[in-house]
């Protein structure tokens, strides 16, 4: 079976999924934890910055979902002559 570019391309993007959402929450977090030892405000800011971190990693899901098997196609490409 011959795998064509756009799809090793896709499969390359889901694979860095559940990665990329770890990584966003890892900072959103991490960045307000930081924040809360510098500015004395635990434990909020580390609050503020998980779901911070939880709406960027939902929205890179999203992102990656929409352009690998939206309606546009495989890799993001979308047929604008209709």
């Amino acid at each position: 079976m011959a795998d064509s570019p756009s799809t090793l391309r896709m499969l390359g993007q889901l694979s860095s999924v559940g990665m990329s959402f770890v990584l966003a929450l890892a900072m959103g977090f991490g960045g307000g934890y930081w924040l809360d030892g510098t500015l004395g405000t635990a434990p909020w800011l580390s609050f503020i910055g998980f779901f911070l971190g939880l709406a960027a990693g939902v929205l890179n899901v999203y992102r990656v979902m929409r352009a690998t098997a939206g309606p546009s196609g495989p890799a993001g490409e979308r047929d604008d002559s209709r």
